[in-house]
């Protein structure tokens, strides 16, 4: 009796991740997904620019490789030109948050009907830690070696919240998948938002705190306390919009 497999939508490939990231499974929620719905025929991922940016070797549905920070906009294309497929992103802080900002607004402002799964690990990760929008005050980064200060470089973006406030965009949940009942409810933040587009309700994004032990340079059980300990009272998990639940509610 199998009561353990590996989904059919994630390839049999060994992933790059180092040790303790939180990548990997995020992929296994979102392969779960494809397959629960029986979407992965008809689903078009869009890989970023950063740690994830093979994210087209590991998932079997079709996949786009987009310029750095420009997947959402490769997503409205192909969405608009192809609106039966199921299309989502697949990005990390700095390519959505930085370099992408605009791209991830303006796409959740017209409601376009993709989903977004955004990686939060509060540093720049492929390029050698440096401080992203969302690296918390006084987080040291290799461009912020005495913290970050607020004063000179700025506050954290919380992606969630700001989106929340932008009319197009259907649901926004920010998880973590740091302990298994975060993985479940993840799991679950991330089949609604797909089960959103399928329905035609809109833009959806699920943001996932995750963990960076190479660059936070921590071993991986520590580098999941520091997220507990520090990214969560910042970045608070739980449902920041889900229209479909405020139209019921009414």
């Amino acid at each position: 009796m199998v009561v353990f497999n590996r989904p059919k939508s994630l390839s049999d490939t060994a992933m790059h991740y180092c040790p303790g990231c939180t990548h990997g499974i995020v992929h296994r929620l979102v392969a779960e997904t494809l397959d629960e719905l029986g979407i992965c025929d008809k689903a078009i991922g869009i890989a970023p620019v950063g740690c994830s940016v093979f994210a087209y070797n590991y998932f079997e549905c079709d996949m786009i490789q987009a310029a750095h920070g420009r997947a959402p906009a490769v997503a409205t294309g192909v969405k608009r030109t192809h609106p039966d497929n199921i299309v989502f992103t697949y990005q990390g802080d700095g390519d959505l948050a930085a370099i992408g900002t605009a791209e991830t607004v303006h796409s959740a402002t017209r409601g376009e009907n993709i989903t977004v799964i955004f990686i939060n690990n509060c540093i720049y990760g492929m390029t050698g830690g440096q401080m992203a929008p969302t690296t918390l005050p006084g987080q040291v980064t290799t461009t912020t070696p005495y913290g970050r200060n607020t004063k000179i470089q700025g506050y954290p973006v919380r992606v969630c919240e700001m989106l929340a406030t932008l009319e197009g965009v259907a649901f926004a949940q920010r998880v973590s998948v740091d302990k298994p009942a975060n993985v479940i409810a993840a799991k679950k933040a991330i089949k609604k938002a797909f089960q959103n587009q399928i329905d035609g309700k809109g833009f959806s994004i699920v943001e996932v705190l995750s963990s960076c032990p190479t660059n936070w340079g921590l071993e991986p059980s520590e580098a999941l306390e520091w997220l507990r300990t520090n990214m969560m009272p910042y970045y608070p998990l739980g449902v920041y919009k889900d229209k479909t639940s405020e139209e019921a509610a009414k």
